[in-house]
């Protein structure tokens, strides 16, 4: 089942159900879903004509398709009976979600919200991943107007419930605090036991207010059910000891926030509640690790830290923020990059008032304020401070060399996109150009798509910089004419990808473990070559919070270079079998000679490998996942291979070792004559004067030199470039910038177009002049140069 048409792979299987929102309509993706992602199913809340043409499509007319949606969640629900945690309040959700899932993890099978899936949404969602394999729910829940927890308790319907706290977020929908507890307590309405701080006066009023009495308190309160006896914050950890009907308890957590001592109190909570032996209790608490979900921490410029919490934005979160903030002792400076808080429910002047306080307190060092109201009062701030109307005037103003050596925090409301300001915080005019025809690209994907068999996917190869023709540009149109998959080398490029606005499907294909949980991030599928990487990507999963991940499993049929050997298939199917966490989306293997009429009988033997394993894995791990193994040459030659999909990489470009004729090319590297001398007999030119004048000469300047991917091996005549419509010589040796072509006889001026590869001389030209293939020569043309995009 899926709500988002850009996520869809494979359509076959799949429910589509067309949501209405303010910004977005489902039912406008129908026609796209049907024809090129084969999504046959939906449910719908707006019938037309035109949907009579998809003849062999089913549509379930419905009023309200969230209204659907929910309805299937809570039915769905309903067919278990495992024990469900519910989890609301203001902040911690996630983290306590997360935890108690890292806590629990070994005694029982937990299924959770993937990430903060609690939206009106992200709850049915989340509900309809439950399945009888499972032995616990975790779910999180928020609502940010009336009535929203009426409709999501019977989705949870949860045994055991945590409020973990109260604060401002929404409040200007609701008449007061007591009024937001008081929907959130909806929730539990029918819960066998509601844990929460007694210490929050609110919540405990309220839930008293409403004869709520199966609840299971802490905190410092006489009449808590778990007492707070001690808290020691020092060096990174907090040691908690506690008091249960006159039995004392203790345990240290690797944190020392208030955040996480109030999160893991809920947790330990939890689990003394359901009878977790307080010894377990003791030891796993010790080892709980940070969630990559709300608050992050990243590697800044000019030896900076930048955390980044631009979430949410209200006075509790803040000052939560600030505390993580002050434990930053590697930085000489703090500085805190604050929008305008949007809900509050406070008067700007109180607000902003509390705020300054607040930084006082927290020992902030500098302010930057972004947003009209914050600036507004910017005389409440005693501290170093500047102020910016909107995110795009702080990004004009803002110099890199301004802040050195500071831990950076970033605390803004979604609708100021602190992630433009997090881009530019963390670490991270040439006049030869390379042409890029996309027409010719469009071309050559639709001659390789020819040669498909229904239903066949295609992966594009976007790897090295779109084989030196520009990532992004390249992904684009091939995401406009939608292409299943694209390929990249490292998880940089995807990234760079999915910062340029790119939604499909990406995956890495040489992932480094420092990379794992930025390719989290930023949604991007690693290929897994080989034990210790599975080993330590599902590590990092653990950490992250994500459950049923996809991976791309890669065999060793024969080329010995990366993937799995086939001795080690059956300790990677027991592993596939133990963790939930990871979804095998493909397995696939590289040819080492597809393009070879003699390798052929090898090829073959490639091929009949990678099936058996393939064959071996899919059956004992229960799905068939989807299987590749042809490039380019290969889908050209060996057309019994091409399974469920097919890698297209050189052949895109317009290069082929069996059908060139049919592939028009793409990339011509163009430059311009900057100077022309006459020189005499007896003369020489470049470096180390290797070029003679042995006649009266016509001897011409190009800006293009090896550090723009121009071979030296090109030089003294080895190469030949197209001047004014004849190919002329190198002459002397190509330097870093430039290069000297004999243009004797040809009839020059300053300014004459150079063709160095194009439709004349070709990629092939130069690469047999170099003795190599073209790849080498395509990837070699460094970023320096730009690339110039057109359509004919």
């Amino acid at each position: 089942m899926s709500i988002d048409s850009r996520s869809i792979v494979g359509g076959e299987n799949v429910l589509f159900i067309a949501l209405v929102g303010q910004n977005h309509d489902g039912h406008k993706y129908i026609k796209d879903l049907y024809n090129y992602q084969g999504v046959r199913v939906f449910i719908i809340s707006k019938f037309d004509k035109s949907l009579n043409q998809f003849d062999d499509a089913s549509f379930l007319l419905t009023e309200n398709t969230l209204q659907s949606l929910q309805k299937l969640a809570s039915y769905h629900r309903s067919k278990f009976t495992y024990p469900v945690i519910g989890i609301t309040g203001s902040n911690g959700k996630t983290i306590v979600k997360e935890w108690l899932s890292q806590l629990l993890a070994s005694d029982f099978r937990i299924v959770r919200s993937p990430k903060s899936f609690n939206s009106q949404v992200g709850v049915p969602l989340s509900v309809l991943q439950m399945d009888s394999t499972f032995q616990y729910g975790i779910f999180e829940a928020g609502i940010s107007l009336p009535n929203e927890m009426d409709k999501l308790e019977p989705i949870i319907a949860p045994e055991y419930g945590i409020f973990t706290n109260i604060g401002d977020a929404h409040q200007e929908n609701f008449s007061d605090l007591k009024h937001k507890v008081s929907e959130k307590l909806k929730l539990f309405t029918n819960t066998n036991r509601l844990i929460y701080c007694k210490d929050h006066q609110i919540i405990d009023s309220v839930v008293t207010e409403n004869h709520i009495e199966k609840t299971f308190t802490w905190g410092n309160a006489e009449d808590a059910d778990i007492r707070i006896k001690e808290v020691e914050m020092d060096n990174g950890s907090t040691s908690i000891r506690v008091s249960i009907e006159d039995k004392n308890y203790s345990f240290t957590i690797p944190f020392s926030d208030s955040a996480s001592f109030e999160n893991a109190m809920h947790c330990f909570s939890l689990m003394h509640l359901i009878g977790v032996e307080s010894g377990n209790i003791s030891s796993r608490m010790e080892r709980l690790v940070p969630v990559a979900m709300r608050m992050e921490l990243k590697e800044g410029i000019n030896s900076c830290t930048i955390i980044n919490d631009s979430y949410n934005s209200d006075i509790g979160s803040l000052s939560i923020a600030l505390d993580f903030l002050l434990q930053q002792k590697q930085h000489t400076q703090r500085v805190l990059i604050l929008s305008d808080i949007l809900q509050s429910g406070q008067s700007p002047k109180t607000l902003y008032s509390e705020v300054a306080k607040l930084i006082i307190e927290k020992k902030v060092d500098k302010l930057i304020g972004i947003g009209k109201d914050i600036s507004e009062f910017a005389s409440v701030f005693d501290v170093d401070k500047e102020f910016y109307s909107n995110t795009n005037d702080f990004l004009d103003g803002f110099s890199r060399r301004q802040i050195v050596n500071a831990a950076i925090l970033l605390k803004g409301s979604r609708t100021f996109h602190f992630e433009r300001i997090s881009a530019l915080l963390e670490r991270k005019a040439h006049r030869t150009v390379m042409e890029i025809n996309l027409n010719a690209l469009e071309h050559n994907l639709n001659y390789f798509r020819s040669l498909l068999k229904p239903n066949v996917k295609v992966m594009a190869m976007v790897k090295a910089f779109s084989y030196g023709s520009g990532s992004f540009e390249i992904a684009n149109l091939l995401q406009f004419h939608r292409i299943d998959y694209l390929g990249v080398a490292f998880a940089d490029e995807g990234v760079a990808l999915r910062e340029a606005g790119i939604t499909l499907p990406i995956v890495v294909l040489n992932p480094s473990f420092g990379t794992y949980e930025l390719m989290i991030e930023y949604n991007l599928e690693p290929e897994i070559f080989n034990l210790s990487g599975f080993d330590e990507f599902i590590n990092i999963l653990e950490r992250s919070g994500v459950d049923s991940y996809p991976i791309h499993l890669k065999i060793d049929s024969g080329m010995h270079r990366l993937g799995f050997n086939i001795e080690d298939i059956d300790t990677l199917i027991s592993k596939l079998k133990n963790y939930s966490n990871i979804k095998v989306q493909s397995i696939f293997s590289h040819l080492a000679s597809s393009e070879d009429n003699r390798d052929d009988d090898f090829t073959q033997k490639q091929i009949e490998n990678f099936n058996a394993i393939y064959n071996q894995i899919s059956n004992s791990i229960g799905y068939s996942p989807i299987r590749h193994i042809l490039n380019s040459a290969g889908i050209e030659r060996f057309p019994n291979a091409q399974f469920e999909m097919v890698r297209l990489g050189i052949g895109l470009y317009g290069v082929s070792s069996v059908k060139q004729s049919k592939l028009r090319n793409v990339s011509t590297l163009r430059t311009h004559v900057i100077q022309v001398k006459e020189l005499l007999t007896g003369e020489t030119v470049g470096y180390n004067r290797k070029g003679k004048i042995t006649k009266p000469s016509t001897i011409v300047t190009i800006p293009i030199g090896y550090a723009d991917g121009l071979s030296r091996k090109l030089s003294n005549g080895a190469g030949h470039f197209l001047l004014n419509g004849k190919l002329v010589p190198t002459i002397g040796n190509i330097s870093m910038d430039t290069c000297l072509l004999d243009a004797s006889g040809v009839g020059v001026k300053e300014g004459d177009e150079v063709i160095i590869f194009g439709a004349k001389p070709t990629i092939f030209d130069l690469a047999n002049v170099l003795e190599t293939i073209p790849y080498e020569v395509l990837t070699s043309i460094s970023q320096r140069v730009k690339r110039v995009y057109f359509q004919e």
